[in-house]
C-alpha cells in the first residue's frame, strides 16, 4: 500500500500542520514502494538515454520525466513530447516556446536534447535532479487527491524557482500566467474574478502587476518568490479559498483574518 498525507485539517491550519510534518511526510512518501521502484529504475537507466527517441522507448523512465514537471497526463503522447525534448528552447520558434503553459520549456531545459550536442542525462548529477523533482510533483499530486488547494500551494514555491531562474520580470510574470496552477494561486491571493483570464494578455500583465504592488510592495516576480512575500501569497490564497468554500467564514471574520495575516509580515 502506498503512503497517504496526512492532513487533518483544511484551510490555513492544515496548511500550517503540513508546513511543520512536510520533511517527514515526503521521506515517507519517497521511500514507499512504488516510488521507489520507479526512482530506483530511473536512476540505473537513465544514463544511457541520449536522445528523446531513446526517452520515449521507455514508458516507466518517461513516466518519472513527466511527473517531475507535473506532466503526467502526456504519458500517451509522445510523439509531441518527442518534438518539445527536440526542438529545445534555444530557438524563439521552438515548440516550447510557442506553447503558453511553462511546464515545457522547463522541461526541455532540463535534458537538453534540442538545446546542446550532449544531453545533460549524462551528468552524474542529473538523475537526482529529476528524481528530487519526481518525489516532489508526486507528493503534490497525493496530497491533491485530498485536497487540491493544499496541492497548489505546495506547488507555487517550485513552480515561483522555476519561472524567476531566467528571463525579465514580464517574462517572469508571462511565465507565471502560463502555469495554470501558479496562475491559480495568484489570482485567487490577489483577489481577480474567473472571468479575468478573458481579458487581452498585456491588461492581465499590467492588471497582476499592480495588483502585486498593492499587496506585496513590489511588482518583481524575483522579490515575490523571496519567503515573506511568498508565506503572504500563500496565506492569501488560502485564506481567500476558505472564504468562497461552502459554510466558509463571515466577511467580518475574514477582514479580520486578512488584516492580521498580512501585519504580521511586517
Amino acid at each position: 500500500m502506498s503512503f497517504q498525507p496526512v492532513l487533518p485539517m483544511s484551510g490555513y491550519t492544515g496548511w500550517r500542520f503540513l508546513q511543520r510534518t512536510l520533511d517527514t511526510q515526503q521521506a515517507a512518501f519517497s521511500d514507499s514502494a512504488p516510488v521507489a521502484r520507479a526512482t530506483d529504475q530511473f536512476r540505473e537507466k537513465i544514463g544511457e538515454v541520449r536522445t528523446a527517441a531513446d526517452l520515449m522507448a521507455n514508458r516507466d523512465m518517461l513516466q518519472v520525466a513527466l511527473g517531475a514537471f507535473g506532466l503526467d497526463e502526456d504519458i500517451n503522447n509522445k510523439f509531441f513530447i518527442q518534438k518539445v525534448l527536440e526542438e529545445g528552447t534555444l530557438n524563439e520558434d521552438a515548440l516550447a516556446n510557442k506553447l503558453s503553459d511553462s511546464r515545457y520549456s522547463d522541461l526541455a531545459k532540463a535534458f537538453g536534447f534540442g538545446d546542446f550536442d550532449t544531453p545533460r542525462t549524462v551528468l552524474s548529477t542529473f538523475a537526482d535532479e529529476i528524481i528530487d523533482r519526481y518525489e516532489a510533483r508526486q507528493f503534490e499530486r497525493a496530497v491533491g487527491d485530498q485536497d487540491n488547494t493544499m496541492r497548489l500551494a505546495l506547488n507555487a514555491g517550485p513552480a515561483l524557482t522555476d519561472i524567476t531562474a531566467s528571463g525579465s520580470n514580464n517574462a517572469q510574470w508571462f511565465g507565471m500566467m502560463g502555469n495554470a496552477a501558479l496562475r491559480s494561486v495568484f489570482e485567487v491571493a490577489l483577489g481577480f474574478s474567473s472571468s479575468f483570464g478573458a481579458i487581452d494578455l498585456d491588461q492581465q500583465l499590467t492588471e497582476f502587476k499592480a495588483r502585486a504592488k498593492a499587496t506585496f510592495g513590489t511588482d518583481q516576480m524575483s522579490e515575490i518568490a523571496g519567503e515573506d512575500a511568498q508565506e503572504k501569497l500563500i496565506r492569501l490564497y488560502m485564506l481567500r479559498t476558505e472564504t468562497s468554500a461552502p459554510g466558509g467564514f463571515s466577511s467580518g471574520s475574514v477582514a479580520l483574518s486578512l488584516l492580521q495575516s498580512a501585519g504580521s509580515l511586517y
